[in-house]
């Protein structure tokens, strides 16, 4: 049986740990593999291709002190098509992992009466079928070896509200939600803990609208109550929280 990390001093510290990013590469996902490694996890980032963001999100891990690494999968498609190679690349590059982030998904909505299948699976398989499938085969890992994993999917508040034009995409983030906890009541009597976050709009490369539509930007500050669409990196503190011995219960 593989022990858990020691714990530390600081209930809030991930020294010790290894953690997996999917779709870490750029925008929330960066901010908190950036936290986590700034936590004093190494992280393995994962994205699509090898790009400038990813070296700049690696760059940014490193410069924390920690070990980063890339690896590339494509997680739009079937989970036969990846979690073997993600679960190879893990192994290779940094093995060992404890802590998951599900962060990996997409908003490619158009009105729904011009939706099409293939917009929708897009968006089933990155938000929704890629963390289930990606959970299931580390939580084996983690049962076989004993390890205490810790796993965080990146949820929104779409999950629980609605938005016009946005109908697979909240139908995905409500998905998510109820996986979670269905996920936390199956893992937890094997000492894996499963959350979740559900952030409202941040600035992200996926929301560059905002730039463009001053309109736009005045009604999501207006309705959101500190009248601010922030950075991602206000992401970055609630999943470290929650990947953290300080939020066991």
């Amino acid at each position: 049986m593989q022990p858990s990390p020691p714990s530390s001093p600081n209930p809030f510290s991930l020294a010790g740990h290894r953690a997996l990013v999917t779709g870490g590469t750029q925008g929330v996902g960066a901010a908190i593999a950036v936290g986590i490694a700034r936590a004093g996890a190494d992280v393995l980032v994962h994205g699509l291709r090898e790009d400038e963001l990813a070296r700049e999100t690696l760059e940014n891990c490193r410069s924390a002190g920690v070990r980063a690494e890339l690896i590339t999968a494509d997680l739009s498609s079937g989970p036969e098509s990846y979690v073997d190679e993600v679960l190879a690349q893990s192994r290779r590059l940094m093995p060992d992992i404890d802590l998951l982030v599900n962060n990996a998904g997409t908003y490619i909505d158009v009105p729904y009466f011009e939706m099409d299948f293939g917009r929708y699976l897009k968006t089933m398989h990155l938000n929704v079928t890629s963390g289930y499938f990606l959970t299931q085969a580390f939580a084996r890992q983690w049962v076989s070896g004993g390890v205490a994993g810790r796993v965080v999917f990146t949820g929104s508040i779409n999950g629980f509200l609605s938005e016009p034009d946005h109908t697979a995409y909240d139908t995905s983030k409500g998905a998510v939600a109820a996986m979670v906890r269905s996920l936390c009541v199956t893992l937890s009597p094997h000492r894996i803990r499963v959350n979740s976050m559900a952030p409202g709009l941040v600035r992200t490369p996926l929301t560059g609208v905002l730039d463009q539509d001053p309109r736009l930007a005045g009604w999501m500050e207006l309705h959101t109550p500190n009248g601010q669409v922030p950075a991602a990196d206000v992401c970055a503190g609630a999943a470290v929280f929650l990947l953290s011995d300080a939020a066991e219960h």
